[in-house]
């Protein structure tokens, strides 16, 4: 039970329908009120309800439409073949997102410009990308930082087959696998860079300090380690904001 409801998506139709069960006494009790008011005040319980049940801040306004939106969507008589066509895409671009909290991100020009300059300028080093994404980070990298050997993992389907092609086409010192990031030993590489959430920044810091070798350099992007200091903090002024959180482990 604990672990389904560590899983956002399984929390939330929890919610939904605890929502549903506290609406359930007034209908009873206020049999005039219209099915519109019913619904809006069930949407207005399950935001309520995920607001203190500390659901990240943008599960509120899926809470709070997500009952009014099902009950649009069934007026329109939308074929169901078009929301499988949907979420098939959703999931190629996307992944397993639903159950490990990371959504696509994609890292800036201005980035890969910092993280080059923390790169060895001679002799010959390692570096992974955990959740690589397209490889447009990787690749120009390998461009910029031609001693280095560029590794780079991804678990979307699209954004891993763009990278691969990538990666082939340029004929670049990269390689991409596709897989799980929790199942690569990072004692391999000499620079580990992780472009994620602030959920699994946690159990990350346990992988990078159980398997990652003295001297070796731990980067995150904008997502820090909670309550880890980091040795460099390197902010850019790119279009997200972003900030560099560096570790030498």
């Amino acid at each position: 039970m604990n672990t389904i409801i560590r899983i956002p998506i399984m929390k939330a139709l929890m919610i939904q329908f605890l929502a549903c069960l506290c609406m359930a006494p007034l209908v009873v009790l206020f049999p005039s009120q219209t099915i519109p008011v019913w619904i809006l005040l069930q949407g207005i319980a399950a935001a309520t309800i995920s607001q203190y049940a500390k659901m990240a801040y943008w599960w509120i306004p899926i809470q709070l439409i997500f009952l009014p939106a099902i009950v649009v969507a069934s007026t329109l008589e939308i074929s169901p073949v078009w929301f499988g066509v949907c979420f098939l895409l959703l999931f190629l671009v996307y992944g397993k997102t639903f159950k490990t909290q990371v959504p696509l991100y994609l890292s800036s020009s201005e980035v890969t410009t910092a993280l080059a300059s923390l790169l060895p300028r001679k002799k010959n080093f390692t570096f992974i990308d955990l959740g690589c994404g397209c490889g447009g980070l990787l690749n120009t990298l390998n461009t910029l930082r031609e001693n280095g050997y560029f590794y780079g993992i991804e678990a979307a389907p699209i954004p891993f087959l763009i990278s691969r092609i990538r990666t082939l086409l340029n004929k670049t010192n990269c390689n991409v696998q596709w897989g799980d990031l929790w199942k690569q030993n990072l004692a391999h590489y000499d620079v580990v860079y992780a472009y994620l959430s602030p959920v699994p920044m946690p159990t990350l810091w346990e992988k990078v300090c159980r398997e990652m070798q003295p001297g070796s350099l731990f980067i995150s992007n904008t997502f820090a380690v909670p309550g880890i200091a980091p040795e460099k903090i390197i902010r850019l002024n790119d279009f997200s904001g972003s900030t560099l959180y560096i570790w030498r482990i």
